[in-house]
């Protein structure tokens, strides 16, 4: 009789602690944070093959995504697939792109800027001319030859930006926040 009691008193406590758990999980996995696992080599040096992220979800919803920000978003030609990209155009400006330099013409620059790009190792030659509208987003890898971007399929609206990468988990060794964070001199 006392061993019934105590598996039943068991289990009420496991299924108490699985329904508090999920309760705090859930809206945490939904709204706050989603896991990412990169694929594909587009964001070389910054992100590898098989690195294990965290995405900030909530930071979008109350806030703008800045230029430089390394975003996972849905892919606009296939909503199904999730793509990595470094935010390079803003809404509203033009981007100019001749061999390896980007220039970004806007209300403050409007005879542009050319973007100091440290993050980028391998270069490409491109010539490509690109004017943003309202919610729409210019995204491109880090490994210019490697990464299919906004140079091919256009911009991403804001719409399909999941959000930022907050935190690196996978490998140990490269552990940290804000991974691939550059903050633009302009």
């Amino acid at each position: 009789m006392e061993k019934e009691k105590f598996n039943k008193q068991s289990f009420w406590e496991l299924a108490r602690f699985a329904l508090i758990a999920i309760a705090i999980v859930i809206p945490i996995r939904v709204f706050i944070a989603q896991p990412f696992i990169v694929s594909g080599s587009s964001m070389v040096p910054t992100f590898e093959n098989g690195q294990y992220l965290i995405v900030d979800e909530i930071s979008y919803r109350l806030g703008t995504p800045q230029r430089d920000d390394v975003v996972v978003f849905r892919y606009p030609n296939d909503t199904t697939k999730f793509f990595i990209k470094r935010i390079i155009g803003l809404p509203g400006e033009t981007v100019d792109i001749k061999g390896n330099d980007v220039t970004i013409t806007n209300k403050e620059h409007p005879n542009g800027f050319v973007l100091s790009q440290p993050f980028v190792e391998n270069i490409a030659d491109n010539n490509t001319h690109f004017e943003l509208k309202d919610g729409e987003y210019f995204v491109m890898g880090d490994n210019r030859p490697a990464s299919s971007d906004s140079r091919y399929w256009g911009s991403v609206p804001k719409k399909l930006l999941i959000g930022k990468v907050f935190l690196r988990l996978l490998p140990f060794d490269k552990i940290n926040l804000l991974p691939g964070h550059y903050k633009q001199a302009e």
